[in-house]
C-alpha cells in the first residue's frame, strides 16, 4: 500500500471515497475535512493577470489549505524559483523544460496545458526597413533566455538559412526588451504576451514573423519535489490546479469577463485584451501529462543541442511525475 493510500486509510477514505475524489473537481469541507489541510501552504508563481488573478475573478479561492502568490514574468524563472526550493507550484512551456531536464534541476512536472500560440512574435520598430528575416543578418535582436521566445527565435533564423552566429543576440528580461525597443537599441525583439498588440497598437512597432505555427502549444504545470512525498501537499496541489483548470474553462465561455477582469491588473486596455483573447488559435485546457508531452518536449532539445546550448540528451521521464494524475481532471 503507498504512502497515499494509507493517508486515506487513516481518515476513513475507502477506495469508493478515493474514487469521488478523483472525480470531483475541487476539495470541499464535505469531500476532506478542513483541519486536514488547513496546515498546508502553497507557495504558487503566478504571471501578472492569470492564477492570483482568476482565481479570485471566478470565485474559486476557498481553498482548505493557505495559497501565497509570487509574482513572475517568464517561466525559467519558475522553475529557478522552484528548485531552489522557494515556490512550490508553477507553470512554463516545453523550453525552460528543456533546460530543466538537462540541468538535472529538482522540478517534477505534474500537469500539461494545452494553450494558445498566437500572442508570441518578433516584432521590429513600425518605421524599421526590415521586411524579412533575411534582412536581419548582423543586426541586433532581443530575446528573452530559456523561454519560447528563445526557441522560436532560433527557428525563425533557421527557415532563413541563418543562425544566432548571423545576428547579435540580446538577452533581456521583459522590460529591458520593452525598453531596448522603443528606445531604438534594438533592431527587432522575440517576445511574447500583452506587449505585442500593445507595441502594434499604439504604432511603435509591427510584426516581422508570429509563432503561431512555430511553438506546440504544450505548458505544463511543475511541482516542488521536495514536498511531493507529502500527501497532504499532494492533495493541495491536485485541488489548486483543478481549480485554474475550471477557472479557465469558465472564462473561456466568458471572455468579455475574462478581460474585464485582467485588464486593470496588467494595464492593458480592455478592448486590445478581449481582442487579443478572440484571436487565441485554441483555449487553455489543464489535464494530465502524456507520452506526446515527452516526444514534443524532445523535439524542443534537439533543437538546443543542435546550437550547442545544451550538450546531452536528458533524461525526461525522470523529470515527469504520476503523482498527481489520479487526482486531476482533464
Amino acid at each position: 500500500m503507498t504512502s497515499f493510500m494509507r493517508y486515506l486509510s487513516r481518515r476513513r477514505f475507502g477506495l469508493g471515497a478515493l474514487s469521488s475524489l478523483c472525480s470531483a473537481p475541487l476539495l470541499t469541507s464535505r469531500s476532506l475535512h478542513a483541519e486536514e489541510l488547513s496546515s498546508v501552504t502553497l507557495r504558487v508563481a503566478s504571471f501578472r493577470g492569470m492564477d492570483s488573478t482568476i482565481l479570485p475573478a471566478t470565485g474559486l479561492t476557498d481553498f482548505l489549505y493557505k495559497v501565497e502568490f509570487s509574482e513572475f514574468n517568464s517561466g525559467n524563472l519558475i522553475a529557478q524559483a522552484i528548485n531552489a526550493d522557494a515556490i512550490d507550484v508553477g507553470q512554463w512551456s516545453e523550453i525552460p523544460l528543456a533546460f530543466i531536464a538537462a540541468s538535472d534541476a529538482r522540478v517534477k512536472v505534474v500537469a500539461a496545458i494545452d494553450g494558445a500560440t498566437t500572442n508570441q512574435a518578433v516584432i521590429v520598430p513600425a518605421n524599421s526597413s526590415v521586411r524579412s528575416f533575411a534582412d536581419l543578418k548582423n543586426r541586433k535582436i532581443g530575446y528573452i533566455r530559456s523561454t519560447t521566445a528563445h526557441y522560436f527565435l532560433i527557428r525563425m533564423l533557421a527557415k532563413a538559412g541563418l543562425t544566432l552566429a548571423d545576428i547579435t543576440p540580446v538577452p533581456l528580461g521583459m522590460s529591458q526588451g520593452l525598453t531596448a525597443l522603443k528606445s531604438g537599441s534594438l533592431d527587432a525583439w522575440a517576445t511574447y504576451g500583452y506587449v505585442i498588440p500593445m507595441l502594434v497598437g499604439d504604432g511603435s512597432a509591427r510584426i516581422l514573423e508570429s509563432a503561431e505555427n512555430i511553438l506546440s502549444g504544450h505548458y505544463f504545470i511543475g511541482a516542488n519535489p521536495v514536498r511531493l512525498p507529502d500527501p497532504a501537499f499532494r492533495l493541495a496541489v491536485a485541488d489548486y490546479i483543478n481549480r485554474l483548470g475550471r477557472a479557465y474553462s469558465l472564462l473561456t465561455q466568458n471572455k468579455e469577463k475574462w478581460a474585464k477582469v485582467i485588464s486593470p491588473v496588467i494595464q492593458v486596455p480592455e478592448n486590445i485584451v478581449l481582442s487579443d483573447l478572440n484571436a487565441q488559435n485554441r483555449p487553455f485546457r489543464i489535464r494530465p501529462w502524456n507520452e506526446g508531452d515527452i516526444r514534443s518536449a524532445q523535439n524542443v532539445v534537439d533543437t538546443f543541442i543542435e546550437q550547442r546550448l545544451i550538450s546531452t540528451h536528458p533524461d525526461f521521464k525522470s523529470v515527469f511525475s504520476n503523482d498527481l494524475t489520479p487526482l486531476l481532471k482533464g
